[in-house]
């Protein structure tokens, strides 16, 4: 997973790509970077780290331009070294800088071809740099640089890329280039801005990062749009892809987005609240007696859901948990040692809020389980009579393969065991799950009833399908005993 962002200006837009990236550094804390151009030149600064450690005023100096793409990532697969820090960038045709969000599926087959077909050289493992090239050859095939000569160069791009991506990039003498799959299963949202010195434009991964930079929220691109905004100001939309079927990814209303922001015109503060409702109520259909004191979210990203909860419940909601904000997401760390040894540097309890209470914990969602286990125990230490665990979303039982690094399906906690067992695993005393229709119909909510999601990490069916072997390697990619080899 990671953030993008462009800007098309009237002025120098670094200070605002900047600004945006800091208000998407939940989406990537590993690495970031910043490419801006005046149609002439190009500039890029990137490397590994947060975006206060990559940008100082020198370098953030040096970045000239009104027009400009930004990026941060959080340690995936092909993305381990600082090499695959992006954007990236290639000479010809023209000259083209691209930031990416997602994943292919089918990134050795594109790689072959980008080599054997193309004939185009690759410096990384990274399938961002596939992509990159894949884009730049089909540019090239057409003769001609126009926004008209960029639609097809996308749709031969989504003729060919199989997978989940939401892209943003420069053409040196064209202006900027956002595209999104055809099953619209990252997110890239639209935004405009009346200026003194004329319009400008800029797409983002979320519209929090519109929102700090004073762009009034248009639309989200469409599923297998392409959005070409010249160095003038001038926008052209068209959708290119065939047979497009929008699956936006569920997860991100689940854990990966701020709830701040909003996607595909759902609110994603309002999605975890809806959340929290449709839990609350099964909690009541299986336990109508139940002897909860106090509802506890751990804290960030169940908080919203948890407050609703504990409204249907009619039960307390107490902050239960002190977070140390300098400890990076759990979820994103590149190794299980890391995780466990974050947990207990992240978070502290306060003992009051649990000493004698019947606690329910609640969390956005549970995939490896080893953090759910600590902070289990914590509530007991911290003096709980019960530990009762509710989460806001379905057993993650699958791998995620458009984009979230979720791990080797056999380091879920879920795959392949009941909810029982899951249960005694983690170490509480009652463990219930959100079904996965409650959550496709809360994310959706009243205003888009019917509406579906890409739930391959709960359901296991994925909407682009997968090749045969996928999986296996893809395993042996994931695990964290690959990633460690990899490191040494």
């Amino acid at each position: 997973m990671c953030g993008i962002m462009g800007i098309v200006g009237t002025q120098d837009v670094a200070a605002q790509l900047y600004d945006g990236l800091t208000v998407l550094q939940h989406r990537g804390q590993d690495a970031a970077g910043i490419a801006t151009s005046n149609g002439n030149v190009l500039r890029v600064n990137k490397g590994k780290g947060l975006v206060s450690d990559v940008f100082d005023a020198a370098s953030m100096a040096q970045l000239h331009g009104s027009m400009g793409i930004a990026h941060c990532r959080y340690p995936t697969a092909g993305s381990d070294g600082s090499d695959e820090a992006q954007p990236f960038y290639v000479n010809a045709p023209y000259g083209i800088a691209l930031a990416h969000n997602g994943n292919l599926i089918n990134t050795e087959a594109l790689r072959r071809e980008v080599i054997e077909q193309d004939r185009r050289g690759l410096n990384t493992t990274s399938d961002s740099e596939v992509l990159l090239n894949v884009f730049a050859h089909e540019l090239d095939a057409q003769h001609g640089l126009s926004p008209d000569a960029v639609f097809r160069a996308v749709e031969g791009v989504m003729r060919r890329a199989k997978g989940g991506y939401a892209v943003v990039c420069m053409v040196m003498e064209l202006g900027l280039v956002a595209f999104r799959d055809p099953n619209a299963i990252r997110p890239l949202v639209l935004g405009k801005r009346e200026t003194a010195t004329g319009t400008e434009y800029a797409v983002a991964s979320e519209s929090v990062a519109l929102d700090l930079a004073g762009f009034e929220r248009v639309r989200d691109l469409a599923a297998g749009e392409v959005v070409v905004i010249t160095h003038d100001g001038q926008l052209h939309a068209r959708v290119v892809a065939q047979n497009v079927l929008a699956r936006p990814c569920v997860f991100e209303y689940v854990y990966l987005a701020r709830p701040d922001s909003m996607m595909d015109n759902i609110s994603v503060h309002k999605a975890r609240m809806r959340m929290g409702v449709a839990l609350g109520e099964k909690i009541l259909r299986e336990r109508p007696d139940h002897d909860i004191d106090v509802v506890i979210p751990i804290p960030d990203t169940s908080r919203d859901a948890a407050l609703e909860i504990a409204h249907v419940l009619g039960v307390k909601y107490r902050e239960g948990f002190i977070k140390n904000r300098y400890v990076g997401r759990t979820f994103m760390m590149p190794g299980q040692g890391e995780r466990k040894k974050s947990v207990r540097r992240k978070l502290n309890p306060i003992p009051l809020e649990f000493r004698d209470r019947v606690v329910l914990l609640v969390d956005d969602s549970i995939v490896r389980g080893t953090t759910s286990q600590q902070i289990v125990q914590m509530a007991r230490d911290a003096g709980a009579r019960k530990v009762y665990l509710a989460s806001a979303a379905p057993p993650v039982r699958y791998a995620n393969i458009y984009g979230i690094d979720m791990p080797n399906p056999e380091e879920l906690i879920a795959h392949g065991r009941s909810e029982k067992e899951i249960e005694e695993l983690i170490g509480c005393d009652w463990l219930i799950y959100q079904d996965l229709a409650d959550l496709e119909a809360a994310v959706a909510g009243p205003k888009n009833p019917g509406m579906h999601f890409d739930t391959s990490c709960f359901s296991g069916e994925y909407v682009t399908g997968v090749a045969d072997g996928y999986f296996e390697a893809l395993q042996e990619h994931r695990s964290d005993e690959a990633k460690a080899k990899r490191r040494a």
